[in-house]
């Protein structure tokens, strides 16, 4: 127990944002899928509701809760990969600054596109980590990670760029609740806030890279 504890403590240190935002989705969904499923139903973004003014409260605890335990895996790993880099880089206040507006841009992006269809329900936190990807990127073009069973590190522009040729691809498909048309809103959204926030970095990363 002493070992785990001094594990997490030296992963959190300078990243405390990060920490919490990855126990928090990572509690609430495991509680959701195997324990209490009323929880996952009640945080379900339904953009009609959200139209007639209600329940806008979905527009955050949707980003909480995922759809199954391989969606929750692939969104731990990201941002495991990349957010606490991010955070030590830009500062607690700006990082959930970035969290905050990337899960909100994502969920306004999704009642925009399925006010009028009643039927519409979605969750995930993927808008909101795929802005601290792409953010992380700009800071760090040259980055790579390591997903097994691959033998060799993936660069991170890559993996982003098929992160996001996968989810058009499975938002074609509209399998599930996983809100994939998100993670294009999530994406623009780390890069913009990069732009405002810190235009240099958007320069040097865009000269790194080409």
């Amino acid at each position: 127990m002493q070992t785990l504890w001094l594990t997490l403590h030296n992963l959190a240190s300078g990243a405390p944002v990060a920490m919490l935002i990855l126990i928090g989705f990572a509690a609430i969904s495991v509680l959701a899928l195997s324990a209490a499923p009323r929880l996952r139903d009640r945080a379900l973004l339904r953009p009609s509701r959200i139209a007639q003014g209600r329940d806008y409260h979905t527009l955050i605890s949707s980003g909480f809760i995922h759809a199954d335990y391989a969606h929750l895996l692939l969104n731990a790993l990201t941002f495991w990969s990349f957010g606490f880099a991010l955070e030590r880089t830009i500062g607690s206040p700006r990082f959930a600054a970035l969290y905050c507006i990337g899960l909100l841009v994502s969920s306004a992006g999704t009642v925009l596109r399925h006010r009028s269809d009643p039927g519409y329900a979605s969750l995930g936190a993927s808008g909101a980590i795929l802005a601290v990807l792409f953010a992380s990127i700009v800071y760090f073009p040259q980055q790579s990670l390591l997903i097994l069973p691959f033998p060799l590190p993936i660069p991170a522009p890559l993996f982003a760029l098929c992160y996001l040729i996968y989810t058009i691809y499975a938002g074609r498909r509209g399998t599930g609740n996983i809100n994939h048309a998100a993670h294009l809103d999530g994406a623009i959204t780390g890069v913009l806030f990069v732009a405002l926030t810190e235009p240099e970095a958007l320069r040097s990363a865009l000269n790194q890279l080409f």
